[in-house]
């Protein structure tokens, strides 16, 4: 990869969520203007920096080409007093001669306007969840669409949709006020959640890891525990990421390969990150409102104070997957309960209820379905059908990192070998 292609992507990674939030409040809001005002400024920088060189600055470069991209796409439409306002204010800012990228250090933050605003009630939740992923967490549209089990343009369909619904319906972008949050928090927590998934297990790419996915869902639960530090669910969500990222250094091989918990170095684990992840944990049992992000990070603070596999407290763990699946049902939950159920009472409890699932004709491309249950099946001691279920788990696997893995271990169970020598 040449420099300038490298700096094109670093500057995505950095600025794209960035640029595209503070030039949102620049055009009142408009996501969809904001959103290719920021791409059409990203095309050209990959036009111009290979031939012209890296600006010392690439986010302010960017900044101001994005806003003057705003400015010829507002200069198109017709003259109504809304786009002559939102072109004044741009113009106003074009003639700084030193951009500056703006302030994000408090909480009403120009990329936590843009998360209240994508996930506004006036949207479907589906619809909240799919914009916040690809404006806020700079997901590509091929992403969202498996993060929701579905094709590529029905996603283009449904974020175009949503961008012109909060046009029309002139949803403010703004942080609610102290009165609204309570029922406004519930979807961002979601989709904050589903950011942090895509960082934890990238869909696609060479990379098992999407670190910078991880950090910013992190950094959004921060901030939203400073906003509302009484509420039970926030802190449960943040508790949660913590905990789980606390497990990062060890996930992976010197080959980037993912790693197993039960063969992980747990001596690796950001133990700063487990401390502070319980502490949230039990403040937020405190409160006395249970919810779906507490039960998760009381999983995982249960696997974080184990001291090996084999001390795992799974009878409890299977516990509160019951739980979960009886507050928010869904194949994930699921799955992850018959895994826990395997290691409480034997495979073939596992095995029975992730065959409830295997009936289900729209899981059967759903690659965790099939890789818990080649797991399952070796343990079991059927290493034919475990090699078959690793098979379907590697057709459906984009990411390289994660398939390298599958077949390494469907190429030992297909030998009758242990996948863990």
């Amino acid at each position: 990869m040449t420099e300038a292609a490298e700096a094109v992507e670093r500057a995505y990674r950095e600025e794209w969520t960035v640029l595209l939030a503070a030039l949102a409040g620049q055009v009142g809001g408009d996501i969809g203007l904001a959103e290719e005002a920021v791409a059409d400024a990203f095309a050209a920088a990959v036009a111009e920096w290979p031939t012209k060189g890296v600006p010392s600055r690439p986010g302010a470069w960017l900044t101001t080409v994005a806003r003057r991209r705003a400015i010829d796409r507002i200069r198109r439409e017709t003259t109504r007093s809304a786009a002559l306002d939102r072109l004044e204010t741009l113009m106003r800012d074009d003639d700084l001669s030193e951009p500056e990228p703006p302030d994000h250090s408090g909480v009403a933050d120009d990329r936590l306007r843009l998360l209240f605003t994508c996930c506004h009630p006036a949207l479907a939740l589906e619809a909240r969840v799919a914009l916040t992923l690809r404006v806020v967490g700079g997901l590509e549209v091929p992403e969202v669409a498996r993060a929701f089990l579905t094709t590529e343009t029905t996603m283009y369909q449904r974020l175009v949709r949503a961008k012109r619904k909060i046009k029309t319906a002139r949803i403010p972008y703004r942080v609610p006020d102290a009165e609204e949050l309570p029922a406004r928090v519930y979807g961002v927590l979601h989709v904050i959640h589903l950011v942090y998934t895509e960082g934890h297990v990238a869909s696609s790419g060479d990379d098992l890891v999407r670190v910078d996915l991880c950090r910013e869902a992190i950094r959004l639960g921060r901030l939203l525990a400073a906003l509302l530090p009484e509420d039970a669910e926030v802190l449960g969500l943040l508790a949660y990421l913590l905990l789980t990222d606390a497990r990062r250094p060890a996930r992976t091989d010197d080959r980037g390969r993912p790693v197993a918990l039960q063969d992980q170095d747990r001596g690796r684990w950001d133990r700063a990150l487990v401390a502070e992840g319980t502490e949230l944990v039990e403040r937020a049992l405190r409160l006395g409102e249970p919810g779906p992000f507490q039960v998760q990070a009381a999983i995982a603070a249960l696997h974080a104070e184990a001291p090996h596999w084999d001390a795992t407290d799974w009878p409890q763990i299977a516990a509160l997957y019951g739980e979960l699946s009886r507050m928010t049902p869904s194949p994930v939950v699921t799955i992850n309960r018959a895994a826990a159920l395997a290691m409480a009472d034997g495979p073939h409890v596992g095995l029975a209820l992730l065959a409830e699932l295997e009936d289900d004709g729209r899981l059967d491309r759903y690659q965790p379905l099939h890789a818990t249950r080649a797991e399952l099946l070796a343990r079991a001691g059927d290493h034919e059908g475990a090699a078959a279920a690793y098979r379907r788990a590697i057709e459906l696997t984009g990411n390289a990192a994660e398939r390298e893995a599958l077949a390494l271990r469907a190429r030992r169970w297909e030998r009758g070998g242990d996948p863990s020598t």
